[in-house]
């Protein structure tokens, strides 16, 4: 069985050796981020952090900071939840093999909620400033909830049938908030929250929302999990766990007050103020840069509940991977196998946790529609890309990159090296690259044209190979003046340190000059043109010394309309290829956000407790 407590989760934790307490005092102002950040990297235990400076609350963090910590977790349940997805696949398995799935019906059993009169998340209350106030970098904006549970209802359709619990952070503190009284609720577009929302606009009454903070470990993964309209969170979370939720209405209740989830540690109830939004922001976010301040909902607090022993669990996002990459890789293990059914001719995807998820989407289509052709081209994979940009968070990939399965079958997804190879070898920039202009992109990725907008770049390779991949460079390479530093990241991918991308002087400034001076220096025929992708960087070194470098620099730092120039460009009848080299301008511009910096003097306090004789020596 799963957890019905988070003190239960973290006893097991602590009895099988994965949990440390630490005693000594701990500032949940950056030094507690900071701790966590290094135990995730040294692939240490979850952390329960007993006596946190100026709040009586104990905190933890990094209860899923390995994926085999998180398959520990749920252990109990996950092969239950597997056979779920299977009979969504394809639900004639059951008659093939119906001992397989003995144990459905039990799970579709625990999906559906409990509800009560009281719980334990009603023992007690609180306010805003003495709940833990979590800041992880040195210029987020105030403290923050990390991961938080938001439950909301439809108004129209009220009731659990139709909630929705998502993980959209929350701001307890700073900017213009009035304290104790107000928090931000910052949630991103396509988020089921925003429905409900437009719902209780719509009809005219108060949006209610409920924010719980702990409770057994499936609600935070449900929070996070992609699932198809109809599928409430809150019944994926009893599969999880192993036993239904606990929901409970407190005593004095508005009438359609959504419920409470009954074995929550905390639980801030309230109203969204339908006249006003506020900044809020900036935050360090999960792509490795601040999101920055902008006006979002503000959430009116009626009441801060908590229940006897409370703990406040965290994470820490920033540049990845982090601790959520647990969760991306978990969800990936459970809805897999849903891709094909439904999207006719996908096989796979894979965003790319190190480009920060949403600015790089790999994918595996079919390419049947010509199987007599003399010569393979992308057709029906322009379809499946296509159907892909039109799926849920899917929709916000800005580089999508699709190959033919037919092409080479066994291609691991995974293996980013031999995707980039797979593509390399085959695309032709004249006719496989497929823009979508002034569209939307994910609302942390500043690399477009403002909030929430930018363009998307599908590229798609099929056919036999066209090139073998260069190596090395190219004898007598000769770069144009300002540019140095070339180095080969993958085969066919050379990284070029370019001038630093200057303060625009206006907004009809010309930010691109050293790109279209870069690939006006070339012919297709030069050498350089062996190499069929070429990365204008702001540091060649560090671009090229690592995958995750190099991934995060090029996917974060670019915007496909904007950002991508060629050797021997081209427009014909408004599609844009080249003749030669693909080049893409990742430098850093004057427009992104600052990229993440912890702050050194609390970085130095940090190692001290890694030291010899320290409270986490050998763990960080």
């Amino acid at each position: 069985m799963g957890y019905r407590t988070l003190r239960a989760c973290l006893a097991d934790l602590e009895r099988t050796g994965q949990l440390v307490r630490l005693e000594q005092e701990v500032d949940p102002y950056l030094e507690a981020a900071e701790i966590h950040r290094r135990v995730y990297q040294a692939g240490g235990p979850a952390i329960l952090y007993c006596r946190v400076k100026r709040c009586r609350f104990p905190m933890v963090s990094n209860l899923f900071g390995t994926l085999g910590r998180t398959r520990f977790l749920f252990r109990d349940t996950l092969e239950a939840v597997r056979h779920l997805v299977e009979l969504k696949v394809d639900p004639s398995s059951f008659w093939k093999r119906p001992w397989r799935y003995r144990d459905v019906p039990r799970t579709l059993w625990h999906m559906r909620p409990k509800f009560r009169s009281w719980g334990p998340v009603l023992a007690q209350r609180t306010t805003i400033r003495d709940l833990p106030q979590l800041v992880c970098w040195p210029r987020d904006g105030g403290a923050f909830v990390t991961l938080p549970e938001v439950y909301t209802e439809d108004a129209g359709h009220p009731g659990w049938r139709h909630s929705n619990l998502g993980m959209y952070r929350v701001q307890l503190s700073g900017n213009e908030y009035q304290p104790d009284h107000q928090v931000g609720l910052h949630y991103q577009i396509h988020r089921g929250i925003g429905v409900h929302h437009a719902a209780a606009l719509r009809r005219g009454v108060p949006f209610r929302v409920n924010v719980f903070v702990g409770g057994p470990p499936a609600l935070a993964l449900a929070a996070v999990m992609p699932l198809p309209e109809g599928l409430p969170e809150i019944a994926f979370a009893g599969a999880l766990d192993g036993c239904r939720v606990l929901l409970v209405a407190p005593p004095d209740a508005p009438a359609g007050a959504p419920p409470l989830a009954g074995e929550a540690d905390f639980c801030i109830t309230g109203t969204v103020d339908p006249q006003k939004q506020l900044p809020e922001g900036p935050f360090g976010d999960h792509l490795g840069y601040y999101s920055l301040m902008h006006p979002f909902p503000v959430l009116n607090v009626e009441h801060v509940w908590h229940r006897d022993g409370a703990v406040w669990p965290f994470t820490v996002v920033g540049r990845p991977p982090q601790e959520d990459t647990s969760f991306g890789a978990i969800i990936h293990e459970l809805t897999g196998p849903v891709i094909p059914t439904v999207v006719p001719g996908l096989h796979a995807v894979h965003a790319v946790d190190a480009a920060g998820v949403h600015p790089l989407l790999l994918a595996i289509g079919s390419e049947r529609y010509v199987p007599y052709a003399e010569r393979r081209r992308p057709q029906e994979l322009l379809t499946c890309a296509n159907a892909i940009l039109g799926q849920g968070q899917l929709s916000l990939a800005k580089y999508l990159l699709i190959v033919a399965k037919e092409d080479r079958p066994r291609l691991d997804i995974h293996d980013v090296p031999a995707f980039f190879r797979h593509l390399l070898e085959r695309v032709d920039p004249r006719s496989d690259l497929h823009f979508q202009t002034r569209t939307t992109i994910d609302t942390l990725d500043y690399s477009g044209t403002g909030l929430n907008e930018g363009s998307k770049l599908v590229i798609a390779a099929a056919g036999p190979p066209r090139r073998e991949l260069p190596t090395s460079l190219p004898p007598g390479l000769v770069l144009p003046e300002g540019f140095s530093e070339p180095r080969v990241v993958l085969p066919g991918v050379l990284v070029v340190q370019a001038p630093p991308c200057q303060t625009a002087a206006g907004p009809s400034a010309d930010i691109h000059l050293d790109l279209a001076r870069f690939c006006s220096a070339y012919r297709p025929g030069d050498a350089l043109n062996a190499f069929p992708l070429v990365i204008l960087v702001d540091d060649s070194d560090f671009t090229a010394r690592s995958l995750n470098n190099f991934v995060w620099v090029t996917f974060t730092r670019s915007n496909p309309a904007a950002d991508i120039g060629g050797i021997g460009a081209f427009i014909h009848q408004k599609h844009w290829g080249c003749e030669g080299a693909l080049v893409i301008d990742a430098r850093i511009k004057p427009h992104h956000a600052p990229p993440l910096v912890e702050d050194p003097a609390v970085s130095k306090r940090v190692d001290a407790l890694g030291a010899t004789g320290g409270p986490l020596h050998r763990i960080i």
